[in-house]
C-alpha cells in the first residue's frame, strides 16, 4: 500500500506527531525522549514565539492505516536573512526503515519550501539552534544525553539515498572529571582574574527573572555563536521562552558566570546534572510517575554524568585565557558534586578552538551528527 501524507491540523494530530517516536524507539535502550509537554509547546505555533519569525508545517506519514513517519518543514526567516539563503529545513524527522516513507516525507517538505520560494532543503534542523538538530551518523551504541537526540543508523542511509549530502558535522565527547583541579588551571585562573579584574558570579532563580540574567546569558550566546553554521540570533521573546523552559531543570550551583569590573557578563558555562535516565524511565511523560523519577534525579540522587550545555566567551575576551577561570569554578563544582563525567554539547568538527579546550582532560569520542542538504 502506498504512503499517505497528512498535514497536522488539530491538537489530536499534534499529540500523534509527538507520540510517534515513543512507539518507534520503545525497545531502543539508547533513545531519550524530550518531555512530552515541552514538545507540544515547541510545535504549537500559538505557544512557540519563534512562529513570529518562521513558517512551518507538520506532516504525518501513514501506511496500511498506521503512522510510520513524521517531519516538520520549517522556514527560519531570521537565518535565511542573516545567511543570505533560501532554505527550508526538515526537523523532528522520524520514520520506519522504509525508503518509500522517508521519500514521501522529504517530498512534502520540498513542496512546502517551493511553495514559499525556497531553493534548498537542509536538516535535520529545528526552529533555532536550541532545538534538536543533526542526524547521528557515528556512535550508535551509547545512550543519548537529554539535550542531544539519538536516531537509528538507517536514517543517514535514507538521506544519502534521497540525494542529500553532508553540509556540516558536529562531534560529541565524554569528558571525565579529574580527581582534583589541574594546577595549571588554578594558576592560569588566578592570573586572568587579576589581569582583567574579573569575578565569578553566582545567581538565584529569582535573580534570573528580577535582574534579567536570562536575557544577559542569551545576549552573550548570540555574540559568541553568531558566526557559526546557520546560527539564529534569538529575539527577546524567544529568549524568554527558553529561559522559562530550562530554568525549572537547572541547578544554578552548576552555572558559572564571569563578569568584568563593570558588571558585564563576559563568560559562562551552563551545565545540568543529567536527567536522561530519569526522563527515559517516564518515557517523556510527567504522569503518572515520571515526575518522581525526575525529582529524584534532580534533588536526591543525581546520575553520574552532567550535560555541558553551553560555554560562551565574549569575543572581546577570546584567546585571553578566560576558559581557565570558567573551568576552575565549573570543574570544582563537578568534583564536589561527585560527578564522574560530562557530556559535551555538539561541537562543530571544524571548530578547533572549542575542541582544544578539552585537551588537558581525559576524554573519549562519543558521537558524530550531520546536517544534510541539497538544491531543490
Amino acid at each position: 500500500m502506498s504512503v499517505t501524507i497528512k498535514t497536522v491540523s488539530s491538537r489530536g494530530d499534534l499529540k500523534t506527531f509527538v507520540k510517534f517516536p515513543l512507539e518507534l524507539y520503545k525497545a531502543c535502550p539508547f533513545y531519550v525522549p524530550n518531555l512530552f509537554l515541552d514538545e507540544l509547546n515547541a510545535l504549537d505555533p500559538k505557544r512557540n514565539p519563534m512562529s513570529k519569525y518562521a513558517k512551518s508545517r507538520l506532516f504525518l506519514a501513514y501506511k496500511d492505516g498506521k503512522v510510520v513517519g513524521r517531519t516538520a518543514a520549517i522556514i527560519n526567516e531570521i537565518a535565511n536573512r542573516d545567511w543570505n539563503h533560501r532554505e527550508v529545513r526538515f526537523g523532528w524527522t522520524d520514520f520506519i526503515d522504509d525508503k518509500e516513507v522517508s521519500r514521501a516525507l522529504l517530498e512534502a517538505v520540498i513542496a512546502f519550501g517551493k511553495e514559499h520560494g525556497m531553493d534548498t532543503v537542509s536538516g535535520p534542523l529545528g526552529f533555532t539552534d536550541f532545538d534538536n538538530e543533526g542526524c547521528v551518523v557515528e556512535g550508535f551504541d551509547d545512550i543519548s544525553s537529554y539535550c542531544l537526540k539519538y536516531n537509528f543508523p538507517y536514517y543517514g542511509e535514507h538521506y544519502e539515498a534521497l540525494g542529500l549530502g553532508k553540509v556540516n558535522d558536529w562531534i560529541e565527547y565524554r569528558i571525565f572529571v579529574p580527581e582534583q583541579l589541574p594546577e595549571k588551571v588554578v594558576r592560569a585562573a588566578r592570573i586572568i582574574r587579576e589581569r582583567f579584574e574579573l569575578k565569578v558570579r553566582k545567581i538565584t532563580k529569582r535573580q534570573v527573572k528580577k535582574e534579567a540574567y536570562g536575557q544577559k546569558i542569551f545576549d552573550l550566546v548570540n555574540r559568541t555563536y553568531n558566526a557559526l553554521f546557520d546560527f539564529t540570533v534569538l529575539p527577546p521573546e524567544v529568549i524568554d521562552s527558553y529561559v522559562d523552559t530550562y530554568l525549572g531543570l537547572l541547578d544554578l550551583n552548576y552555572v558559572t558566570l564571569i563578569e568584568n569590573k563593570e558588571g558585564k557578563l563576559v563568560g559562562l558555562a551552563v551545565t545540568m546534572p543529567s536527567i536522561a535516565h530519569a526522563v527515559k524511565k517516564g518515557n517523556g511523560y510527567l504522569f503518572p510517575f515520571g515526575w518522581w523519577h525526575l525529582l529524584k534525579s534532580m534533588y536526591f540522587k543525581h546520575e553520574e554524568g552532567i550535560e555541558l550545555m553551553l560555554i560562551a566567551v565574549d569575543p572581546e575576551y577570546r584567546n585571553r585565557g578566560l576558559h581557565a577561570l570558567i573551568f576552575e569554578d565549573m570543574i570544582g563544582n563537578l568534583i564536589r558534586g561527585g560527578f564522574k563525567y560530562g557530556e559535551s554539547n555538539a561541537e562543530m568538527e571544524t571548530n578547533n578552538s572549542v575542541q582544544n579546550i578539552w585537551n588537558d582532560y581525559l576524554k573519549e569520542f562519543k558521537r558524530r551528527r550531520r546536517v544534510f542538504s541539497k538544491k531543490i
